[in-house]
């Protein structure tokens, strides 16, 4: 074999180990980081639901009550068309 051929081998092989090893240890980074993260989050999420526990107790109105369901009817054009009793097709 000539030197050349040599020199591409060892090149490719070394590549190889290199980008196995990256993949290893990112792999492995990214496990150790996402441990605490996904802690962090449950914690989170356990204290915005007791501080939203907390505010909204008693203040808010139930949500079966409609504030609008006996609201006046203030649509002048309801009152004012003068057209509202013609029949839309006098041939029927």
């Amino acid at each position: 074999m000539s030197k050349k051929t040599i020199i591409v081998i060892i090149a490719v092989v070394l590549l190889i180990g290199l980008a196995s090893y990256g993949y290893v240890y990112l792999n492995s980074q990214k496990k150790s980081e996402n441990a605490p993260v996904t802690s962090a989050l449950k914690n989170a999420e356990e204290t915005v639901d007791e501080i939203t526990e907390g505010a909204t107790k008693g203040v808010l109105p139930s949500l079966e009550t409609n504030p609008l369901e006996d609201k006046p009817d203030v649509n002048p054009a309801s009152k004012a068309n003068p057209i509202k009793d013609i029949k839309t097709n006098p041939f029927e």
